[in-house]
């Protein structure tokens, strides 16, 4: 337990210093973050989560004070093979194909084929290879990723806790923390960006955990409580198959169809949507955590699946609504100059329809208009 202090507090800070150390060599080699052009943010974060989260795991391992288990260290290793995969797509614009193939061949290594059997194992490496590419995509804005890996990882060492994985759930705690630490870093607005290093890395380790967990137990089941604890990476990557599907633009082709995106198209402000989305990835890891633990039965995930489909469902049609107003109220009009009231001159058509309609007879009116001496004889003789 104290232990667990210690090496959850090293590791925020660890991260934290990190994140800040390497920024300005990340300017300097322009490892920056493509996606947003009016601010330059370095993809220092994910480097710093990574050597923070390692080196604190590899510390207790070889001190004995917090052994990782069997297998951990080859899930550990896994890991840092898919992080070095991210670095190299962030600095090099690697293709996605690859990136998939090679995070499903470190997921093959890490699978624990015994528990699940072979077929069973080779779904859950390909399940692996999705999450950790969504969680890559979830780091499209500022403090996303990072907060939903927070919530997942605490979630998933609740569910390590109670299957008496004390070397997993350490891991776990240890991410968690180093992903606080790069939070100070990454709360809108960013300074430094997760990038697909940390950000691989991250959904690496959550998912291969959380098959770990439920490996061995009902597969039905198993695969709900999978699905619950990572329902925000999975319901942003539905929204962006169904609006490029639709559009008819491919699929990994980078573009504004992101949760992110559309929810400050709706009007909220970046912290708004940071704790939104955390809001709900907590909603989901909460009702995994439980379904796992036994608290509630399976029927509970039919909850976060429903809940998934109406917001993928409301912000695709949102969208379309706001483009359809745009067209028929265009909301740029053209400019006019403003004349001054008095030589304003009103349409000649108006002017005729005007002169035809013969004015209200008011004898009160037209003696007072004849008596007033600023009256002008045309005036003067129509009224008379």
């Amino acid at each position: 337990m104290l232990y667990g202090i210690v090496a959850a507090t090293t590791a925020l800070l660890l991260a934290a210093v990190l994140a800040a150390l390497l920024r300005a060599p990340a300017l300097r080699l322009a490892l920056l973050d493509r996606r947003q052009r009016q601010r330059r943010v370095p993809l220092s974060g994910g480097v710093a989560v990574v050597l923070a989260t390692c080196l604190v795991v590899v510390a207790g391992d070889r001190t004995g004070f917090a052994p990782l288990g069997e297998g951990m260290g080859a899930l550990l290793a896994a890991g840092a093979g898919v992080a070095a995969l991210g670095l190299v797509a962030d600095a090099w614009r690697l293709k996605t194909r690859f990136l998939l193939v090679g995070t499903a061949v470190a997921a093959a290594c890490v699978v624990p084929y015994g528990d699940t059997g072979v077929p069973a194992g080779v779904a859950a490496a390909g399940w692996i290879a999705c999450v950790t590419l969504a969680f890559r995509a979830l780091d499209h804005a500022d403090g996303v990723a990072g907060t939903v890996g927070v919530v997942t990882a605490f979630g998933v060492a609740a569910c390590a806790a109670a299957e008496v994985m004390d070397g997993l759930a350490v891991l776990l705690s240890v991410l968690a923390a180093a992903l606080t630490g790069f939070l100070m870093h990454n709360w809108p607005p960013a300074r430094v960006a997760l990038g697909g290093c940390g950000a691989m890395f991250t959904g690496f380790l959550l998912a291969a955990a959380a098959v770990t967990t439920r490996a061995g137990q009902d597969a039905v089941t198993g695969a709900g409580v999978l699905f619950a604890l990572t329902a925000v990476a999975v319901a942003d990557a539905a929204l962006v198959v169904l609006t490029r599907r639709t559009a008819g633009r491919p699929l990994l082709r980078r573009g504004p169809d992101h949760l992110a995106h559309r929810l400050r198209r709706l009007g909220l402000t970046p912290a708004g949507v940071t704790v939104g989305v955390g809001t709900a990835a907590f909603a989901g890891v909460l009702v995994g955590t439980l379904v796992h633990t036994g608290v509630l039965g399976a029927g509970a995930v039919l909850w976060v699946a429903g809940g998934v489909v109406v917001v993928v469902l409301v912000l695709w049609r949102v969208r379309a609504r706001v483009r359809v107003s745009h067209e028929v109220m265009p909301s740029h009009r053209p400019r006019t100059r403003r004349q001054p009231v008095g030589l304003v001159r009103p349409p000649r058509e108006s002017v005729e329809s005007a002169q035809s309609v013969e004015p209200a007879k008011s004898p009160l009116r037209a003696s007072r208009r004849t008596e007033s001496p600023q009256v002008s004889g045309s005036l003067r003789v129509r009224n008379g």
